[in-house]
């Protein structure tokens, strides 16, 4: 991959392709809710697997019940093809 910077339309287009995805200023982000503390701290972990192998690494808020990911290229200052395709395999969980 290339860390490539998005475009506004390219960004756009890609955002639409994922599940529950949005842009939130210099980066994507997606909620998923769960029924409990384990399965929200199941999501996490499958996440930090992805972004180990992916050698890039998202902000994860989770508790109770939810779990947030927040994904940007921060030597970019925002959304790469990186942060996309890390979001389609974490839509894959």
């Amino acid at each position: 991959m290339e860390r490539r910077l998005l475009s506004e339309t390219e960004l756009t287009a890609a955002v639409s392709t994922l599940n529950d995805w949005n842009v939130d200023g210099n980066a994507i982000k997606c909620g998923r809710k769960f029924d409990n503390f384990a399965a929200s701290l199941a999501f996490v972990n499958a996440v930090g697997e992805l972004a180990e192998a992916a050698d890039h690494h998202p902000d994860i808020t989770f508790g109770w019940g939810y779990a947030d990911v927040l994904l940007t290229t921060h030597d970019r200052g925002g959304v790469t093809d990186v942060d996309v395709a890390l979001a389609r395999k974490i839509d894959a969980i």
